[in-house]
């Protein structure tokens, strides 16, 4: 039996937080324990350059998060891990993308759609503030992904779309030049794969409402208690699927 190849990567501009725990490290670092399993698991660095051009921030970040996933399981013998930057043909098969991939397909793309969103309904122009960087985003995810002949990747919800782009895109470069690239799948554990945050969004570094992994009881404690709940009295019955203390204590609780 062929196995699987799972790769994932972790942007490196903050501090490790449940939610890259959840939706990324820990399926990664249980996948890497599979014998029909092969493990790629990347620091994305260059990825990093798209909101944080602070170099001492991204090494600082990289550092954090390479330990965070050595703390956390991970056996570097049963996986290549690696950073972004470090491996220059990604950025070479980026722009070999880049060369067949339609622009109508990046104009689609979730994040660059939200920023252009919100340029109109502030009434700025429609690119203030919008790099190439984000725009072609999907096309960098993609090279990192076909890379290393990717079969499966696990994401969270809001990140399906990114794995269809990356199809498309392989699929257009092999109609082309051959059957060259696999076309990789997204994994989605639909459960826990994106946590809310403490304003009950997704939780993420951009939205400042993470809780992160390693941190003092004291400052763990302040944050859980900041976590955003309904108006109902204690005795009244709540909906766990819009509760994110339900979400969170799932994500983490050992089945009986």
């Amino acid at each position: 039996m062929t196995p699987q190849r799972v790769l994932t990567g972790i942007t490196t501009t903050g501090t490790p937080h449940l939610g890259n725990y959840v939706g990324a490290i820990a399926p990664c670092i249980e996948a890497s324990t599979r014998a029909d399993t092969e493990s790629f698991l990347f620091l994305a660095d260059y990825h990093a350059l798209i909101k944080c051009q602070d170099p001492a921030r991204v090494r600082q970040s990289s550092r954090e998060i390479a330990a965070t996933w050595l703390a956390l399981g991970l056996d570097p013998s049963r996986t290549v891990f690696y950073r972004q930057s470090d491996v220059p043909e990604i950025m070479e098969l980026c722009w070999i993308l880049s060369c067949s991939a339609a622009k109508g397909l990046m104009n689609r793309a979730h994040a660059y759609k939200a920023a252009v969103a919100d340029n109109e309904a502030r009434g700025a122009d429609q690119d203030l503030g919008i790099t190439m960087g984000l725009f072609s985003y999907p096309l960098l995810m993609s090279a990192d992904i076909l890379m290393f002949q990717a079969t499966h990747v696990p994401v969270g919800r809001d990140q399906i779309q990114h794995i269809e782009m990356a199809r498309d895109i392989a699929s257009r470069f092999n109609h082309h030049y051959g059957e060259l690239l696999v076309l990789p799948e997204a994994v989605v554990d639909q459960d826990t794969s994106t946590l809310q945050g403490l304003d009950g969004r997704k939780m993420s570094k951009s939205y400042g409402n993470t809780i992160p992994l390693f941190d003092s009881e004291k400052t763990l404690k302040k944050l859980i208690n900041k976590i955003q709940t309904n108006l109902l009295e204690p005795g009244e019955p709540k909906d766990p699927d819009s509760s994110a203390v339900f979400q969170i204590w799932q994500a983490f609780a050992t089945p009986s």
